[in-house]
């Protein structure tokens, strides 16, 4: 009964997280962009252009656009993020329609493209975030690079380069300037909404004093630390590594830490995206 109940908890959150990414990713288009000829990439960035050129309304094509993407997407990718994928869609499509008629918020191209790049990446990282997409461009990306040398971003960026190109014969070359810092920003606000504004590091250290930096990194960082056993390959001798994950924030202290007991030490500090489970929590710094 606690596993169903917590199961049904799991679907409902992400549920209306999804819907809120993407009425964020409406407002951020209705409000700021598209009335100030401002587009995005992919998908949306097409629907932006015919939408002008026909008058038709901006939903319609992102719905109808999108619609065979997402077929693809279930067929191939899996069954909850397909429809992950759709519910992210209709909720932008309807949400683009209900606010095509209130108000811009400015009539500055420039402020349109950056307010309206942060509020779209912020919107779009949040439905990533919690497994679905916004865009059929990148679906078609994950399934053409299962067939190419290309990764899922270089796809993406191939096409994005032509979609926001076009931009410049449809609504003059400075509106596609403004439309590529909206696109670098939206895309920069992704990578922060995806990882969180708390950045962590994964680090390894190396150390014949590896007992005492651990020992440190407990009592003074308030961090959790792992050994591994491992052997020099040059030497051949046995070797005592920590590894540790600290907030971005905490690196300093560690570095001043591990320096203090031993500046020979060798030191590999690397990003990661995520932490999970554990005693990963905020500590104080002493």
């Amino acid at each position: 009964m606690e596993k169903k109940k917590s199961r049904s908890w799991y679907l409902f959150r992400h549920i209306i997280l999804i819907m809120i990414g993407a009425v964020l990713v409406a407002t951020g288009l209705e409000l700021f962009m598209v009335p100030n000829n401002v587009i995005d990439g992919g998908i949306v960035g097409i629907s932006i252009i015919l939408s002008y050129l026909t008058g038709l309304n901006l939903g319609l094509f992102l719905l109808v656009l999108n619609l065979p993407f997402f077929l693809f997407g279930y067929k191939q990718i899996g069954k909850t993020f397909a429809l992950s994928t759709l519910l992210g869609v209709l909720t932008m499509a309807v949400s683009t329609s209900l606010f095509h008629h209130v108000d811009k918020v400015t009539n500055d191209p420039l402020l349109a493209a950056v307010f309206g790049g942060i509020i779209v990446g912020i919107g779009v990282g949040i439905v990533i975030r919690y497994g679905g997409s916004l865009d059929g461009t990148e679906v078609m990306a994950i399934l053409l690079t299962k067939q190419s040398p290309f990764s899922v971003g270089q796809i993406v960026m191939f096409f994005n380069f032509f979609i926001l190109g076009s931009a410049g014969f449809v609504f003059g070359w400075d509106r596609a300037m403004y439309s590529l810092i909206a696109y670098y920003i939206a895309f920069k606000m992704i990578d922060i909404t995806i990882e969180g504004f708390n950045e962590t590091r994964s680090v390894w250290i190396i150390s014949e004093k590896s007992r005492a930096i651990g020992d440190a990194l407990l009592t003074r960082l308030g961090r959790g630390v792992t050994y591994f056993n491992a052997e020099g390959a040059y030497t051949g001798e046995d070797k005592e590594v920590i590894f540790c994950v600290v907030t971005r924030l905490e690196e300093a202290k560690l570095k001043e830490i591990v320096e203090e007991i031993d500046h020979e030490a060798f030191l590999a500090i690397g990003h990661v995206h995520d932490v999970r489970g554990g005693r990963f929590k905020k500590k104080d710094i002493h």
